[in-house]
């Protein structure tokens, strides 16, 4: 019975983001806001990488630098080679999967503060790798990036071209939606599989962990990876939506905003990060009015909440998140069934 309320919410949920949310922007007439829930699906996506290196014990504040890399993959193959947008998307997160492979296994061993530093200066040394690359167009940046054209399958047209509609920024909107929700509903999935259990159980104590027999290397070059697949995918999207890509477009800025929703949100649930997003986006432009004070206003409130919820804002109304002990994560992860598990 609970699951089948649970699946029912879920379901009006998105049904009200694809439906709902459109039709009433249409009659408002502002179509601008269509960009900017977008962009909170898609920060939300990249933020949702971050929640991900949390679960294995490793803070991470360099998002920023994949969400840069996957923006300047995609724009470079479209404008450079002709490829496809649709085409883009996946290899831009597999590129970004490649870089995080070679660059995570050697910092993954380090822990707490010294893996956030390495990660924080890793956002910066892609922003200088970009300005410095001649593919990359220096400080010029990637600009006037086609919109993406139609997306056939088997002869049938299953998105149309973007150019040919009369409101594109819908389309972004209706697309990210669909890859927000496909994203969430793989976490969810994730963190309840068997090598979700034994992610948490890296949070707690790697070293009981491996000492049973759990390899601790595959675990974190893995959620590594799909932290970082997660963050090229919406670099990729928001380079396509905005039609051009910059050195600047992910700063370290970024990057601490992608750890703070997760932070805000709560570590503890699979939603923290699209409620974090959502909560900081438009808490920082609705304090806009506040002039000079805008900043002093919004980082007071932040500190507030976070002492106040130090789960996140989730725990205000769902219970709060049992502390799970490395015994209880890795008895749990033996008990799933190997043909169950992604």
């Amino acid at each position: 019975m609970a699951k089948t309320v649970k699946l029912t919410a879920i379901a009006v949920f998105v049904l009200a983001l694809l439906v709902l949310v459109p039709l009433a922007i249409n009659l408002t007439g502002r179509s601008d806001l269509f960009y900017t829930l977008t962009s909170v699906a898609l920060l939300s996506i990249i933020s949702a990488g971050v929640w991900i290196t949390f679960t294995i014990g490793r803070i991470n504040i360099g998002q920023g630098a994949y969400a840069l890399m996957g923006g300047y993959v995609s724009a470079v193959l479209i404008t450079k080679y002709g490829v496809s947008f649709w085409l883009t998307l996946p290899l831009s997160g597999l590129f970004c999967v490649i870089a995080s492979v070679a660059i995570g296994l050697p910092i993954l061993r380090l822990r707490g503060v010294y893996f956030a530093m390495v990660t924080l200066v890793l956002t910066e040394v892609v922003r200088l790798l970009a300005l410095a690359l001649p593919i990359t167009n220096g400080a010029g940046g990637i600009v006037s990036i086609p919109q993406p054209g139609p997306l056939k399958l088997f002869g049938l047209t299953l998105v149309p071209d973007f150019a040919t509609l009369s409101n594109p920024r819908q389309a972004f909107y209706i697309v990210s939606v669909l890859l927000m929700v496909a994203c969430f509903a793989g976490l969810y999935r994730l963190k309840n599989s068997r090598i979700g259990q034994l992610c948490q159980s890296l949070q707690q104590n790697e070293e009981l962990a491996s000492s049973i027999g759990v390899n601790i290397t595959y675990l974190r070059v893995l959620a590594y990876a799909i932290s970082s697949f997660l963050g090229g995918v919406g670099g990729a999207m928001f380079a396509a939506i905005s039609q051009s890509i910059y050195p600047s477009s992910f700063a370290v800025a970024d990057s601490v905003n992608f750890m703070l929703n997760c932070f805000l949100g709560g570590l503890g649930y699979v939603l923290g990060p699209m409620l974090g997003t959502f909560v900081l986006y438009f808490g920082w432009d609705l304090l806009f009015q506040t002039g000079q004070f805008q900043l002093l206003i919004f980082s007071s409130i932040l500190i507030a909440l976070m002492l106040a919820l130090p789960n996140g804002l989730l725990s205000l109304r769902l219970p709060g998140s049992a502390r799970i002990r490395p015994a209880d994560a890795l008895a749990r992860a033996d008990a799933v069934s190997p043909e169950k598990s992604p």
